[in-house]
């Protein structure tokens, strides 16, 4: 994936309707080859799909609650079971599992607190759960689905400027040297 990839994902990422002659336009191809690096983004997985961003208070979603959860039964089967039994669940928008003291992070959306409890006993409901502990969104201050394309570059950028030499990094011999006491 060159730049020129990168610049269509990030055009995507803002306005998936954009049309090929505006993304064309934009990176500064012709259409066919645009559409065919399109195309091979979409073949290759890296464009998974193309969606629509709803307001969830203009749909009446007006809760926003992050849960974390830790299993009280740790056998493949019981968290099998606790896996697809919450993945089949419309609230639940994400889903994880993490290493460390907490096994699963949810994000859930509901209409209001009732719901949001009715929700909450179903869920508990699945297996049996250590510790469930909700945590209510009062302010969203960020929320974006645009991946940072140029953190790879970044990165790229600073293992360059680590490997080389000391001397073009404008660091003088003896002082790349130097080691602490």
């Amino acid at each position: 994936m060159d730049r020129i990839d990168r610049h269509i994902l990030k055009i995507l990422q803002e306005n998936a309707a954009a049309t090929v002659a505006e993304i064309a336009d934009k990176v500064g191809l012709s259409q066919t080859p645009c559409w065919k690096r399109i195309q091979k983004l979409e073949a290759t997985g890296v464009l998974q799909k193309r969606v629509a961003i709803v307001a969830p208070h203009k749909v009446g979603i007006g809760l926003t609650v992050h849960i974390a959860i830790q299993a009280g039964d740790h056998s493949s089967e019981t968290l099998e079971h606790f896996v697809r039994a919450v993945s089949a669940m419309p609230e639940v928008m994400e889903f994880s599992r993490l290493a460390g003291e907490v096994d699963y992070v949810l994000r859930v959306v509901a209409p209001n607190i009732a719901a949001y409890d009715a929700f909450y006993k179903r869920l508990t409901a699945i297996a049996p759960l250590r510790s469930v502990s909700s945590h209510f969104v009062l302010q969203q201050i960020k929320s974006t689905t645009a991946l940072p394309l140029d953190l790879s570059e970044r990165e790229e950028e600073v293992e360059n400027f680590s490997s080389a030499a000391p001397a073009a990094r404008g660091v003088s011999r003896n002082a790349a040297n130097l080691r602490p006491i």
